[in-house]
């Protein structure tokens, strides 16, 4: 896969773009929770508190005795430790699991391609993937030597190039996974009349 950034930065700036898509492709990534995600908090030594909760759009779950609780942006193992704080009066044993049964997210396709807009899903989808479910790209007008990818890194912009032809042709055989949020944008060829 050919991953590059913009063409007017400089070859260092392209290299740290680079090892940051690598490095967020690696799946090291610690999953956090975000809204749509649907959690199971178990308490064993109080199964009466157990519960199956859809993460609101507003990042919370409601839960007995406590109430509301703001579970987006938090790892599993950190509520683990938030709720087993707020409820350590009710447990005999100090512990709670969560566990994410199903988590979703969307991307955002546009450009040449046959239906532009947002698409969700519930699995790790790659950029080819995100564009066929968007009905792929337009034959006669797709430059998909030139997808671009814009995604935010660390509070910052940043603008992939990612060689899609190759890995059509078989050329190159990694696949470039998306992260939620990622805008992918297939460019029109420029041609001359």
């Amino acid at each position: 896969m050919a991953v590059s950034g913009c063409q007017t930065q400089d070859s260092a700036t392209l290299a740290a773009q680079a090892r940051a898509v690598q490095e967020a492709n690696k799946g090291s990534e610690i999953q956090t929770v975000r809204e749509g995600d649907v959690l199971k908090i178990s308490f064993p030594g109080a199964p009466a508190l157990d519960t199956q909760q859809t993460v609101r759009r507003d990042g919370r779950v409601t839960l007995n005795v406590v109430g509301e609780f703001k579970a987006v942006g938090l790892t599993p193992a950190e509520m683990e430790k938030q709720l087993a704080q707020l409820y350590s009066s009710q447990l005999v044993e100090k512990e709670v699991t969560v566990t994410v049964v199903s988590s979703s997210f969307s991307v955002y396709v546009g450009g040449a391609v046959l239906r532009p807009g947002k698409v969700i899903s519930d699995h790790p989808l790659t950029l080819l993937e995100a564009i066929m479910e968007s009905g792929g790209w337009d034959a006669m007008k797709a430059d998909i030597r030139q997808v671009r990818v814009i995604r935010n890194v660390g509070g910052h912009t940043v603008n992939l190039t990612v060689n899609l032809k190759d890995t059509v042709e078989g050329v190159q055989n990694e696949s470039f996974n998306l992260k939620p949020s990622d805008i992918v944008y297939v460019p029109e060829r420029f041609t001359w009349f």
